[in-house]
């Protein structure tokens, strides 16, 4: 297992109609810079289409410790977050979970067949 490194991960979701960002990308993605060891997102950014809404969802996934699940970051989207892209936040940000936990079920493999 990798211990006190980071990771650049991503998860991904269709966008729905009628949105700005839909006319450049088919799916919306989260992605993260994610502490291996802690899975703390350290710094996360989307492809939402404005820079603000980036920054936004960047802020609140901030600190957010995938080990422990994205509960609470999903109910804080749920709370702050009021557009159009609610839901394919919400299944990228689940998505991005998967992929981080697949990550570090690997790499656990990994370090007990070296033992």
């Amino acid at each position: 297992m990798i211990r006190g490194k980071t990771i650049f991960i991503a998860g991904h979701a269709r966008l729905p109609q009628g949105m700005a960002a839909k006319s450049v990308f088919e799916t919306l993605t989260i992605t993260a810079e994610v502490d291996i060891k802690y899975g703390v997102v350290l710094e996360a950014s989307c492809t939402l289409a404005t820079e603000h809404g980036r920054e936004f969802i960047g802020r609140l996934l901030r600190g957010t410790s995938l080990i422990d699940g994205v509960e609470d970051a999903i109910k804080e989207i749920q709370t702050y977050y009021r557009g159009k892209a609610i839901n394919a936040l919400i299944a990228a940000l689940k998505d991005l979970n998967l992929y981080f936990h697949q990550i570090k079920k690997e790499e656990e493999q990994k370090y007990n067949n070296k033992l």
